[in-house]
């Protein structure tokens, strides 16, 4: 690796961990917090009527919690940890907008009861952008136009 090439490297991670700094200093998000928040969301998610059927698929649930750690602890953090294509892998479940809104409802009321305000109201922002991003690509996939729902939704 050229000089040059490790000092770009060295940089964008000190930009990253001040990044990630900030993050908790604003929020008070914790690695902690993350785990809290994405188990019980997702026990939540899999008892619910309209979200448990599609979440069924997972064989392995302490391996997919752990991923979903790392997923938003690179979303709200920073840290990098996740290595995967989110997109990639729920194209497949013909997603519908019901069930986008029924995620964020009890992404939304998680967070909320987990997170102190300014910590719920990243995830929160940051859940409403996933999932219109999500929705537009399954609508355009399926040869529709979708417009954002969420991030403007208060």
């Amino acid at each position: 690796m050229s000089d040059r090439l490790k000092a770009e490297r060295e940089a964008a991670a000190a930009r990253r961990n001040l990044l990630t700094q900030d993050a908790i200093e604003r929020t008070g998000i914790t690695e902690e917090m993350i785990g809290e928040l994405v188990s019980r969301f997702y026990g939540r998610v899999r008892e619910d009527a309209l979200l448990g059927p599609v979440f069924a698929i997972v064989q392995n649930w302490d391996e997919h919690l752990a991923k979903l750690k790392d997923f938003w602890s690179s979303v709200v953090l920073m840290s990098g940890r996740y290595h995967g294509s989110p997109m990639r892998a729920h194209m497949p479940l013909s997603l519908i907008g019901d069930h986008f809104d029924r995620w964020l409802d009890l992404f939304e009321q998680t967070a909320r009861e987990v997170c102190p305000p300014p910590a719920a109201s990243l995830f929160i922002d940051r859940a409403r952008r996933i999932a219109d991003s999500f929705e537009m690509a399954s609508a355009t996939i399926a040869g529709r136009i979708a417009s954002p729902r969420h991030v403007l939704r208060s």
